[in-house]
């Protein structure tokens, strides 16, 4: 939760250029394979932004523009989140949308946790939408 926040107060400072600074998320079990192979299906451009870098180097990071886009595979389940919450389902994945961090959401696979901020100009459901295709692909259930 408080790694979460430093992100999106990071992501805010991000608007300077350069290297975005963001706490990588350390996966475990089987999150660890999963999101190895999501870092491998990424696309390089993303809502008009191009894929950015982040500080300091994870594989389990991944920013486009100037961090105002920011997605963060393996984390842990995300506290807010109930049992009984709907989550919304796009392209096979569901994403749970945190009610207190308009930008922040986190796609539910059976593998990993996959935190996606989306900030500025983008709009969420687009940007969810093209992720959802390479996250759908670390579930063993599509492969």
């Amino acid at each position: 939760m408080r790694a979460a926040a430093a992100l999106l107060v990071l992501l805010a400072l991000a608007g300077c250029g350069g290297t975005v600074q963001v706490d990588p998320p350390v996966p475990q079990g089987e999150a660890v394979a999963a999101c190895d192979k999501l870092a491998t299906l990424l696309p390089s451009t993303l809502d008009g932004d191009e894929r950015g870098t982040s500080t300091p180097e994870s594989p389990y990071v991944a920013v486009w523009g100037s961090g105002t886009i920011a997605l963060r595979c393996g984390v842990g389940r995300p506290v807010r989140m109930a049992p009984t919450d709907t989550l919304q389902e796009i392209s096979g994945v569901g994403w749970f949308a945190d009610p207190d961090r308009p930008a922040l959401f986190t796609a539910v696979t059976d593998t990993a946790y996959v935190e996606v901020t989306v900030g500025g100009e983008h709009v969420a459901a687009e940007v969810l939408a093209d992720l959802s295709k390479p996250i759908a692909e670390i579930s063993p259930q599509t492969r």
